[in-house]
């Protein structure tokens, strides 16, 4: 009888060990798995992402009447022209367009494209940190049988203040700029933007006919 008992006992034990490895086995699996992070993905270099989505900000700015307010973002580059940054935005209002003669426009001699309008604006750095505006050079006119044409002259200062400048955050001017356009009504654009890659003026201006 007890050698019957010790071969029962025997398997017994035998079972129970191997019960015992398997919940081990699978513990430690387990605890494999869940020990196991998922792959993480590349890291994000944001200031390259915000670099990028700067550059590919190419719209054109607001196209405005006269007595309507618009905003632009102003920005740089690095000094191999590239890499543009948004750094600070201005706000533009339209106060006046009125067409002159030479003579009340102050000049000697006639405008070459047809005629002389006086555009009053008022500028105002609302962004945080400094924007330099400049005007000379960089303003078009085009209606819709005109191709876009410089309309810039040497003349504009509104109230005895210029409006290229540099500008602090908060600082405004409101002065006026004499442009030579090729008619009355049509678009005037300030094309001063320093993004290579965009792809409209600044802002704009419908002048009334």
């Amino acid at each position: 009888m007890r050698a019957y008992i010790r071969r029962v006992c025997v398997p017994a034990v035998l079972l129970s060990a191997v019960l015992l490895a398997g919940c081990s086995s699978e513990s430690d699996s387990g605890d494999s798995v869940a020990s196991q992070e998922p792959a993480g993905e590349a890291p994000v270099d944001e200031a390259a992402v915000e670099a990028s989505k700067s550059a590919s900000s190419s719209g054109a700015g607001p196209v405005l009447e006269v007595g309507e307010t618009g905003e632009f973002a102003t920005g740089e580059t690095d000094e191999d022209g590239e890499n543009y940054k948004v750094t600070s935005k201005m706000s533009v209002k339209v106060v006046s367009a009125e067409y002159v003669t030479a003579e009340q426009a102050g000049r000697s001699n006639e405008p070459e494209n047809g005629q002389y309008v006086k555009l009053t604006l008022t500028l105002k750095n609302v962004g945080a940190a400094p924007a330099e505006i400049m005007t000379y050079g960089r303003m078009e006119w085009e209606d819709t049988d005109t191709a876009a044409q410089n309309a810039s002259t040497r003349d504009g200062a509104g109230d005895g203040r210029i409006l290229d400048r540099a500008y602090k955050p908060g600082q405004s001017v409101t002065g006026h700029l004499i442009l030579d356009v090729g008619d009355e009504g049509g678009t005037v654009s300030y094309n001063g933007s320093e993004n290579p890659n965009a792809d409209g003026p600044v802002f704009s201006v419908n002048l009334p006919e």
